[in-house]
């Protein structure tokens, strides 16, 4: 088995996924994937869009319409884009009142 990101193919057997496909684990850098995945990654440039209609405050289910992203997966990557915001805000007078 050859692994996607480094081609090599010094991979051993890790177990399976959900619908008990063999997933594998390339012992050089660490990937873990199955052979022929039906589900494919999502590239960046459609996570750019989703960060773009995001910022127009389009809701979850319309985004996900639009880029055929499932509403789980979007939701989970607003939530990690959401641990990076700062949860403070700084207020300051303005004048010497």
């Amino acid at each position: 088995m050859e692994c996607p990101t480094c081609n090599l193919q010094d991979t051993t057997k890790n177990g399976s996924i959900h619908n008990r496909k063999q997933r594998y684990v390339c012992k050089d850098c660490g990937r873990q994937f199955v052979e022929n995945p039906q589900n494919k990654r999502i590239p960046q440039q459609l996570w750019d869009m989703v960060d773009k209609l995001l910022f127009e405050k389009i809701p979850i289910a319309g985004i996900s319409r639009v880029t055929e992203i499932s509403e789980p997966w979007l939701q989970q990557y607003i939530n990690q884009k959401y641990e990076y915001v700062p949860q403070q805000i700084d207020i300051s007078k303005k004048g010497g009142a």
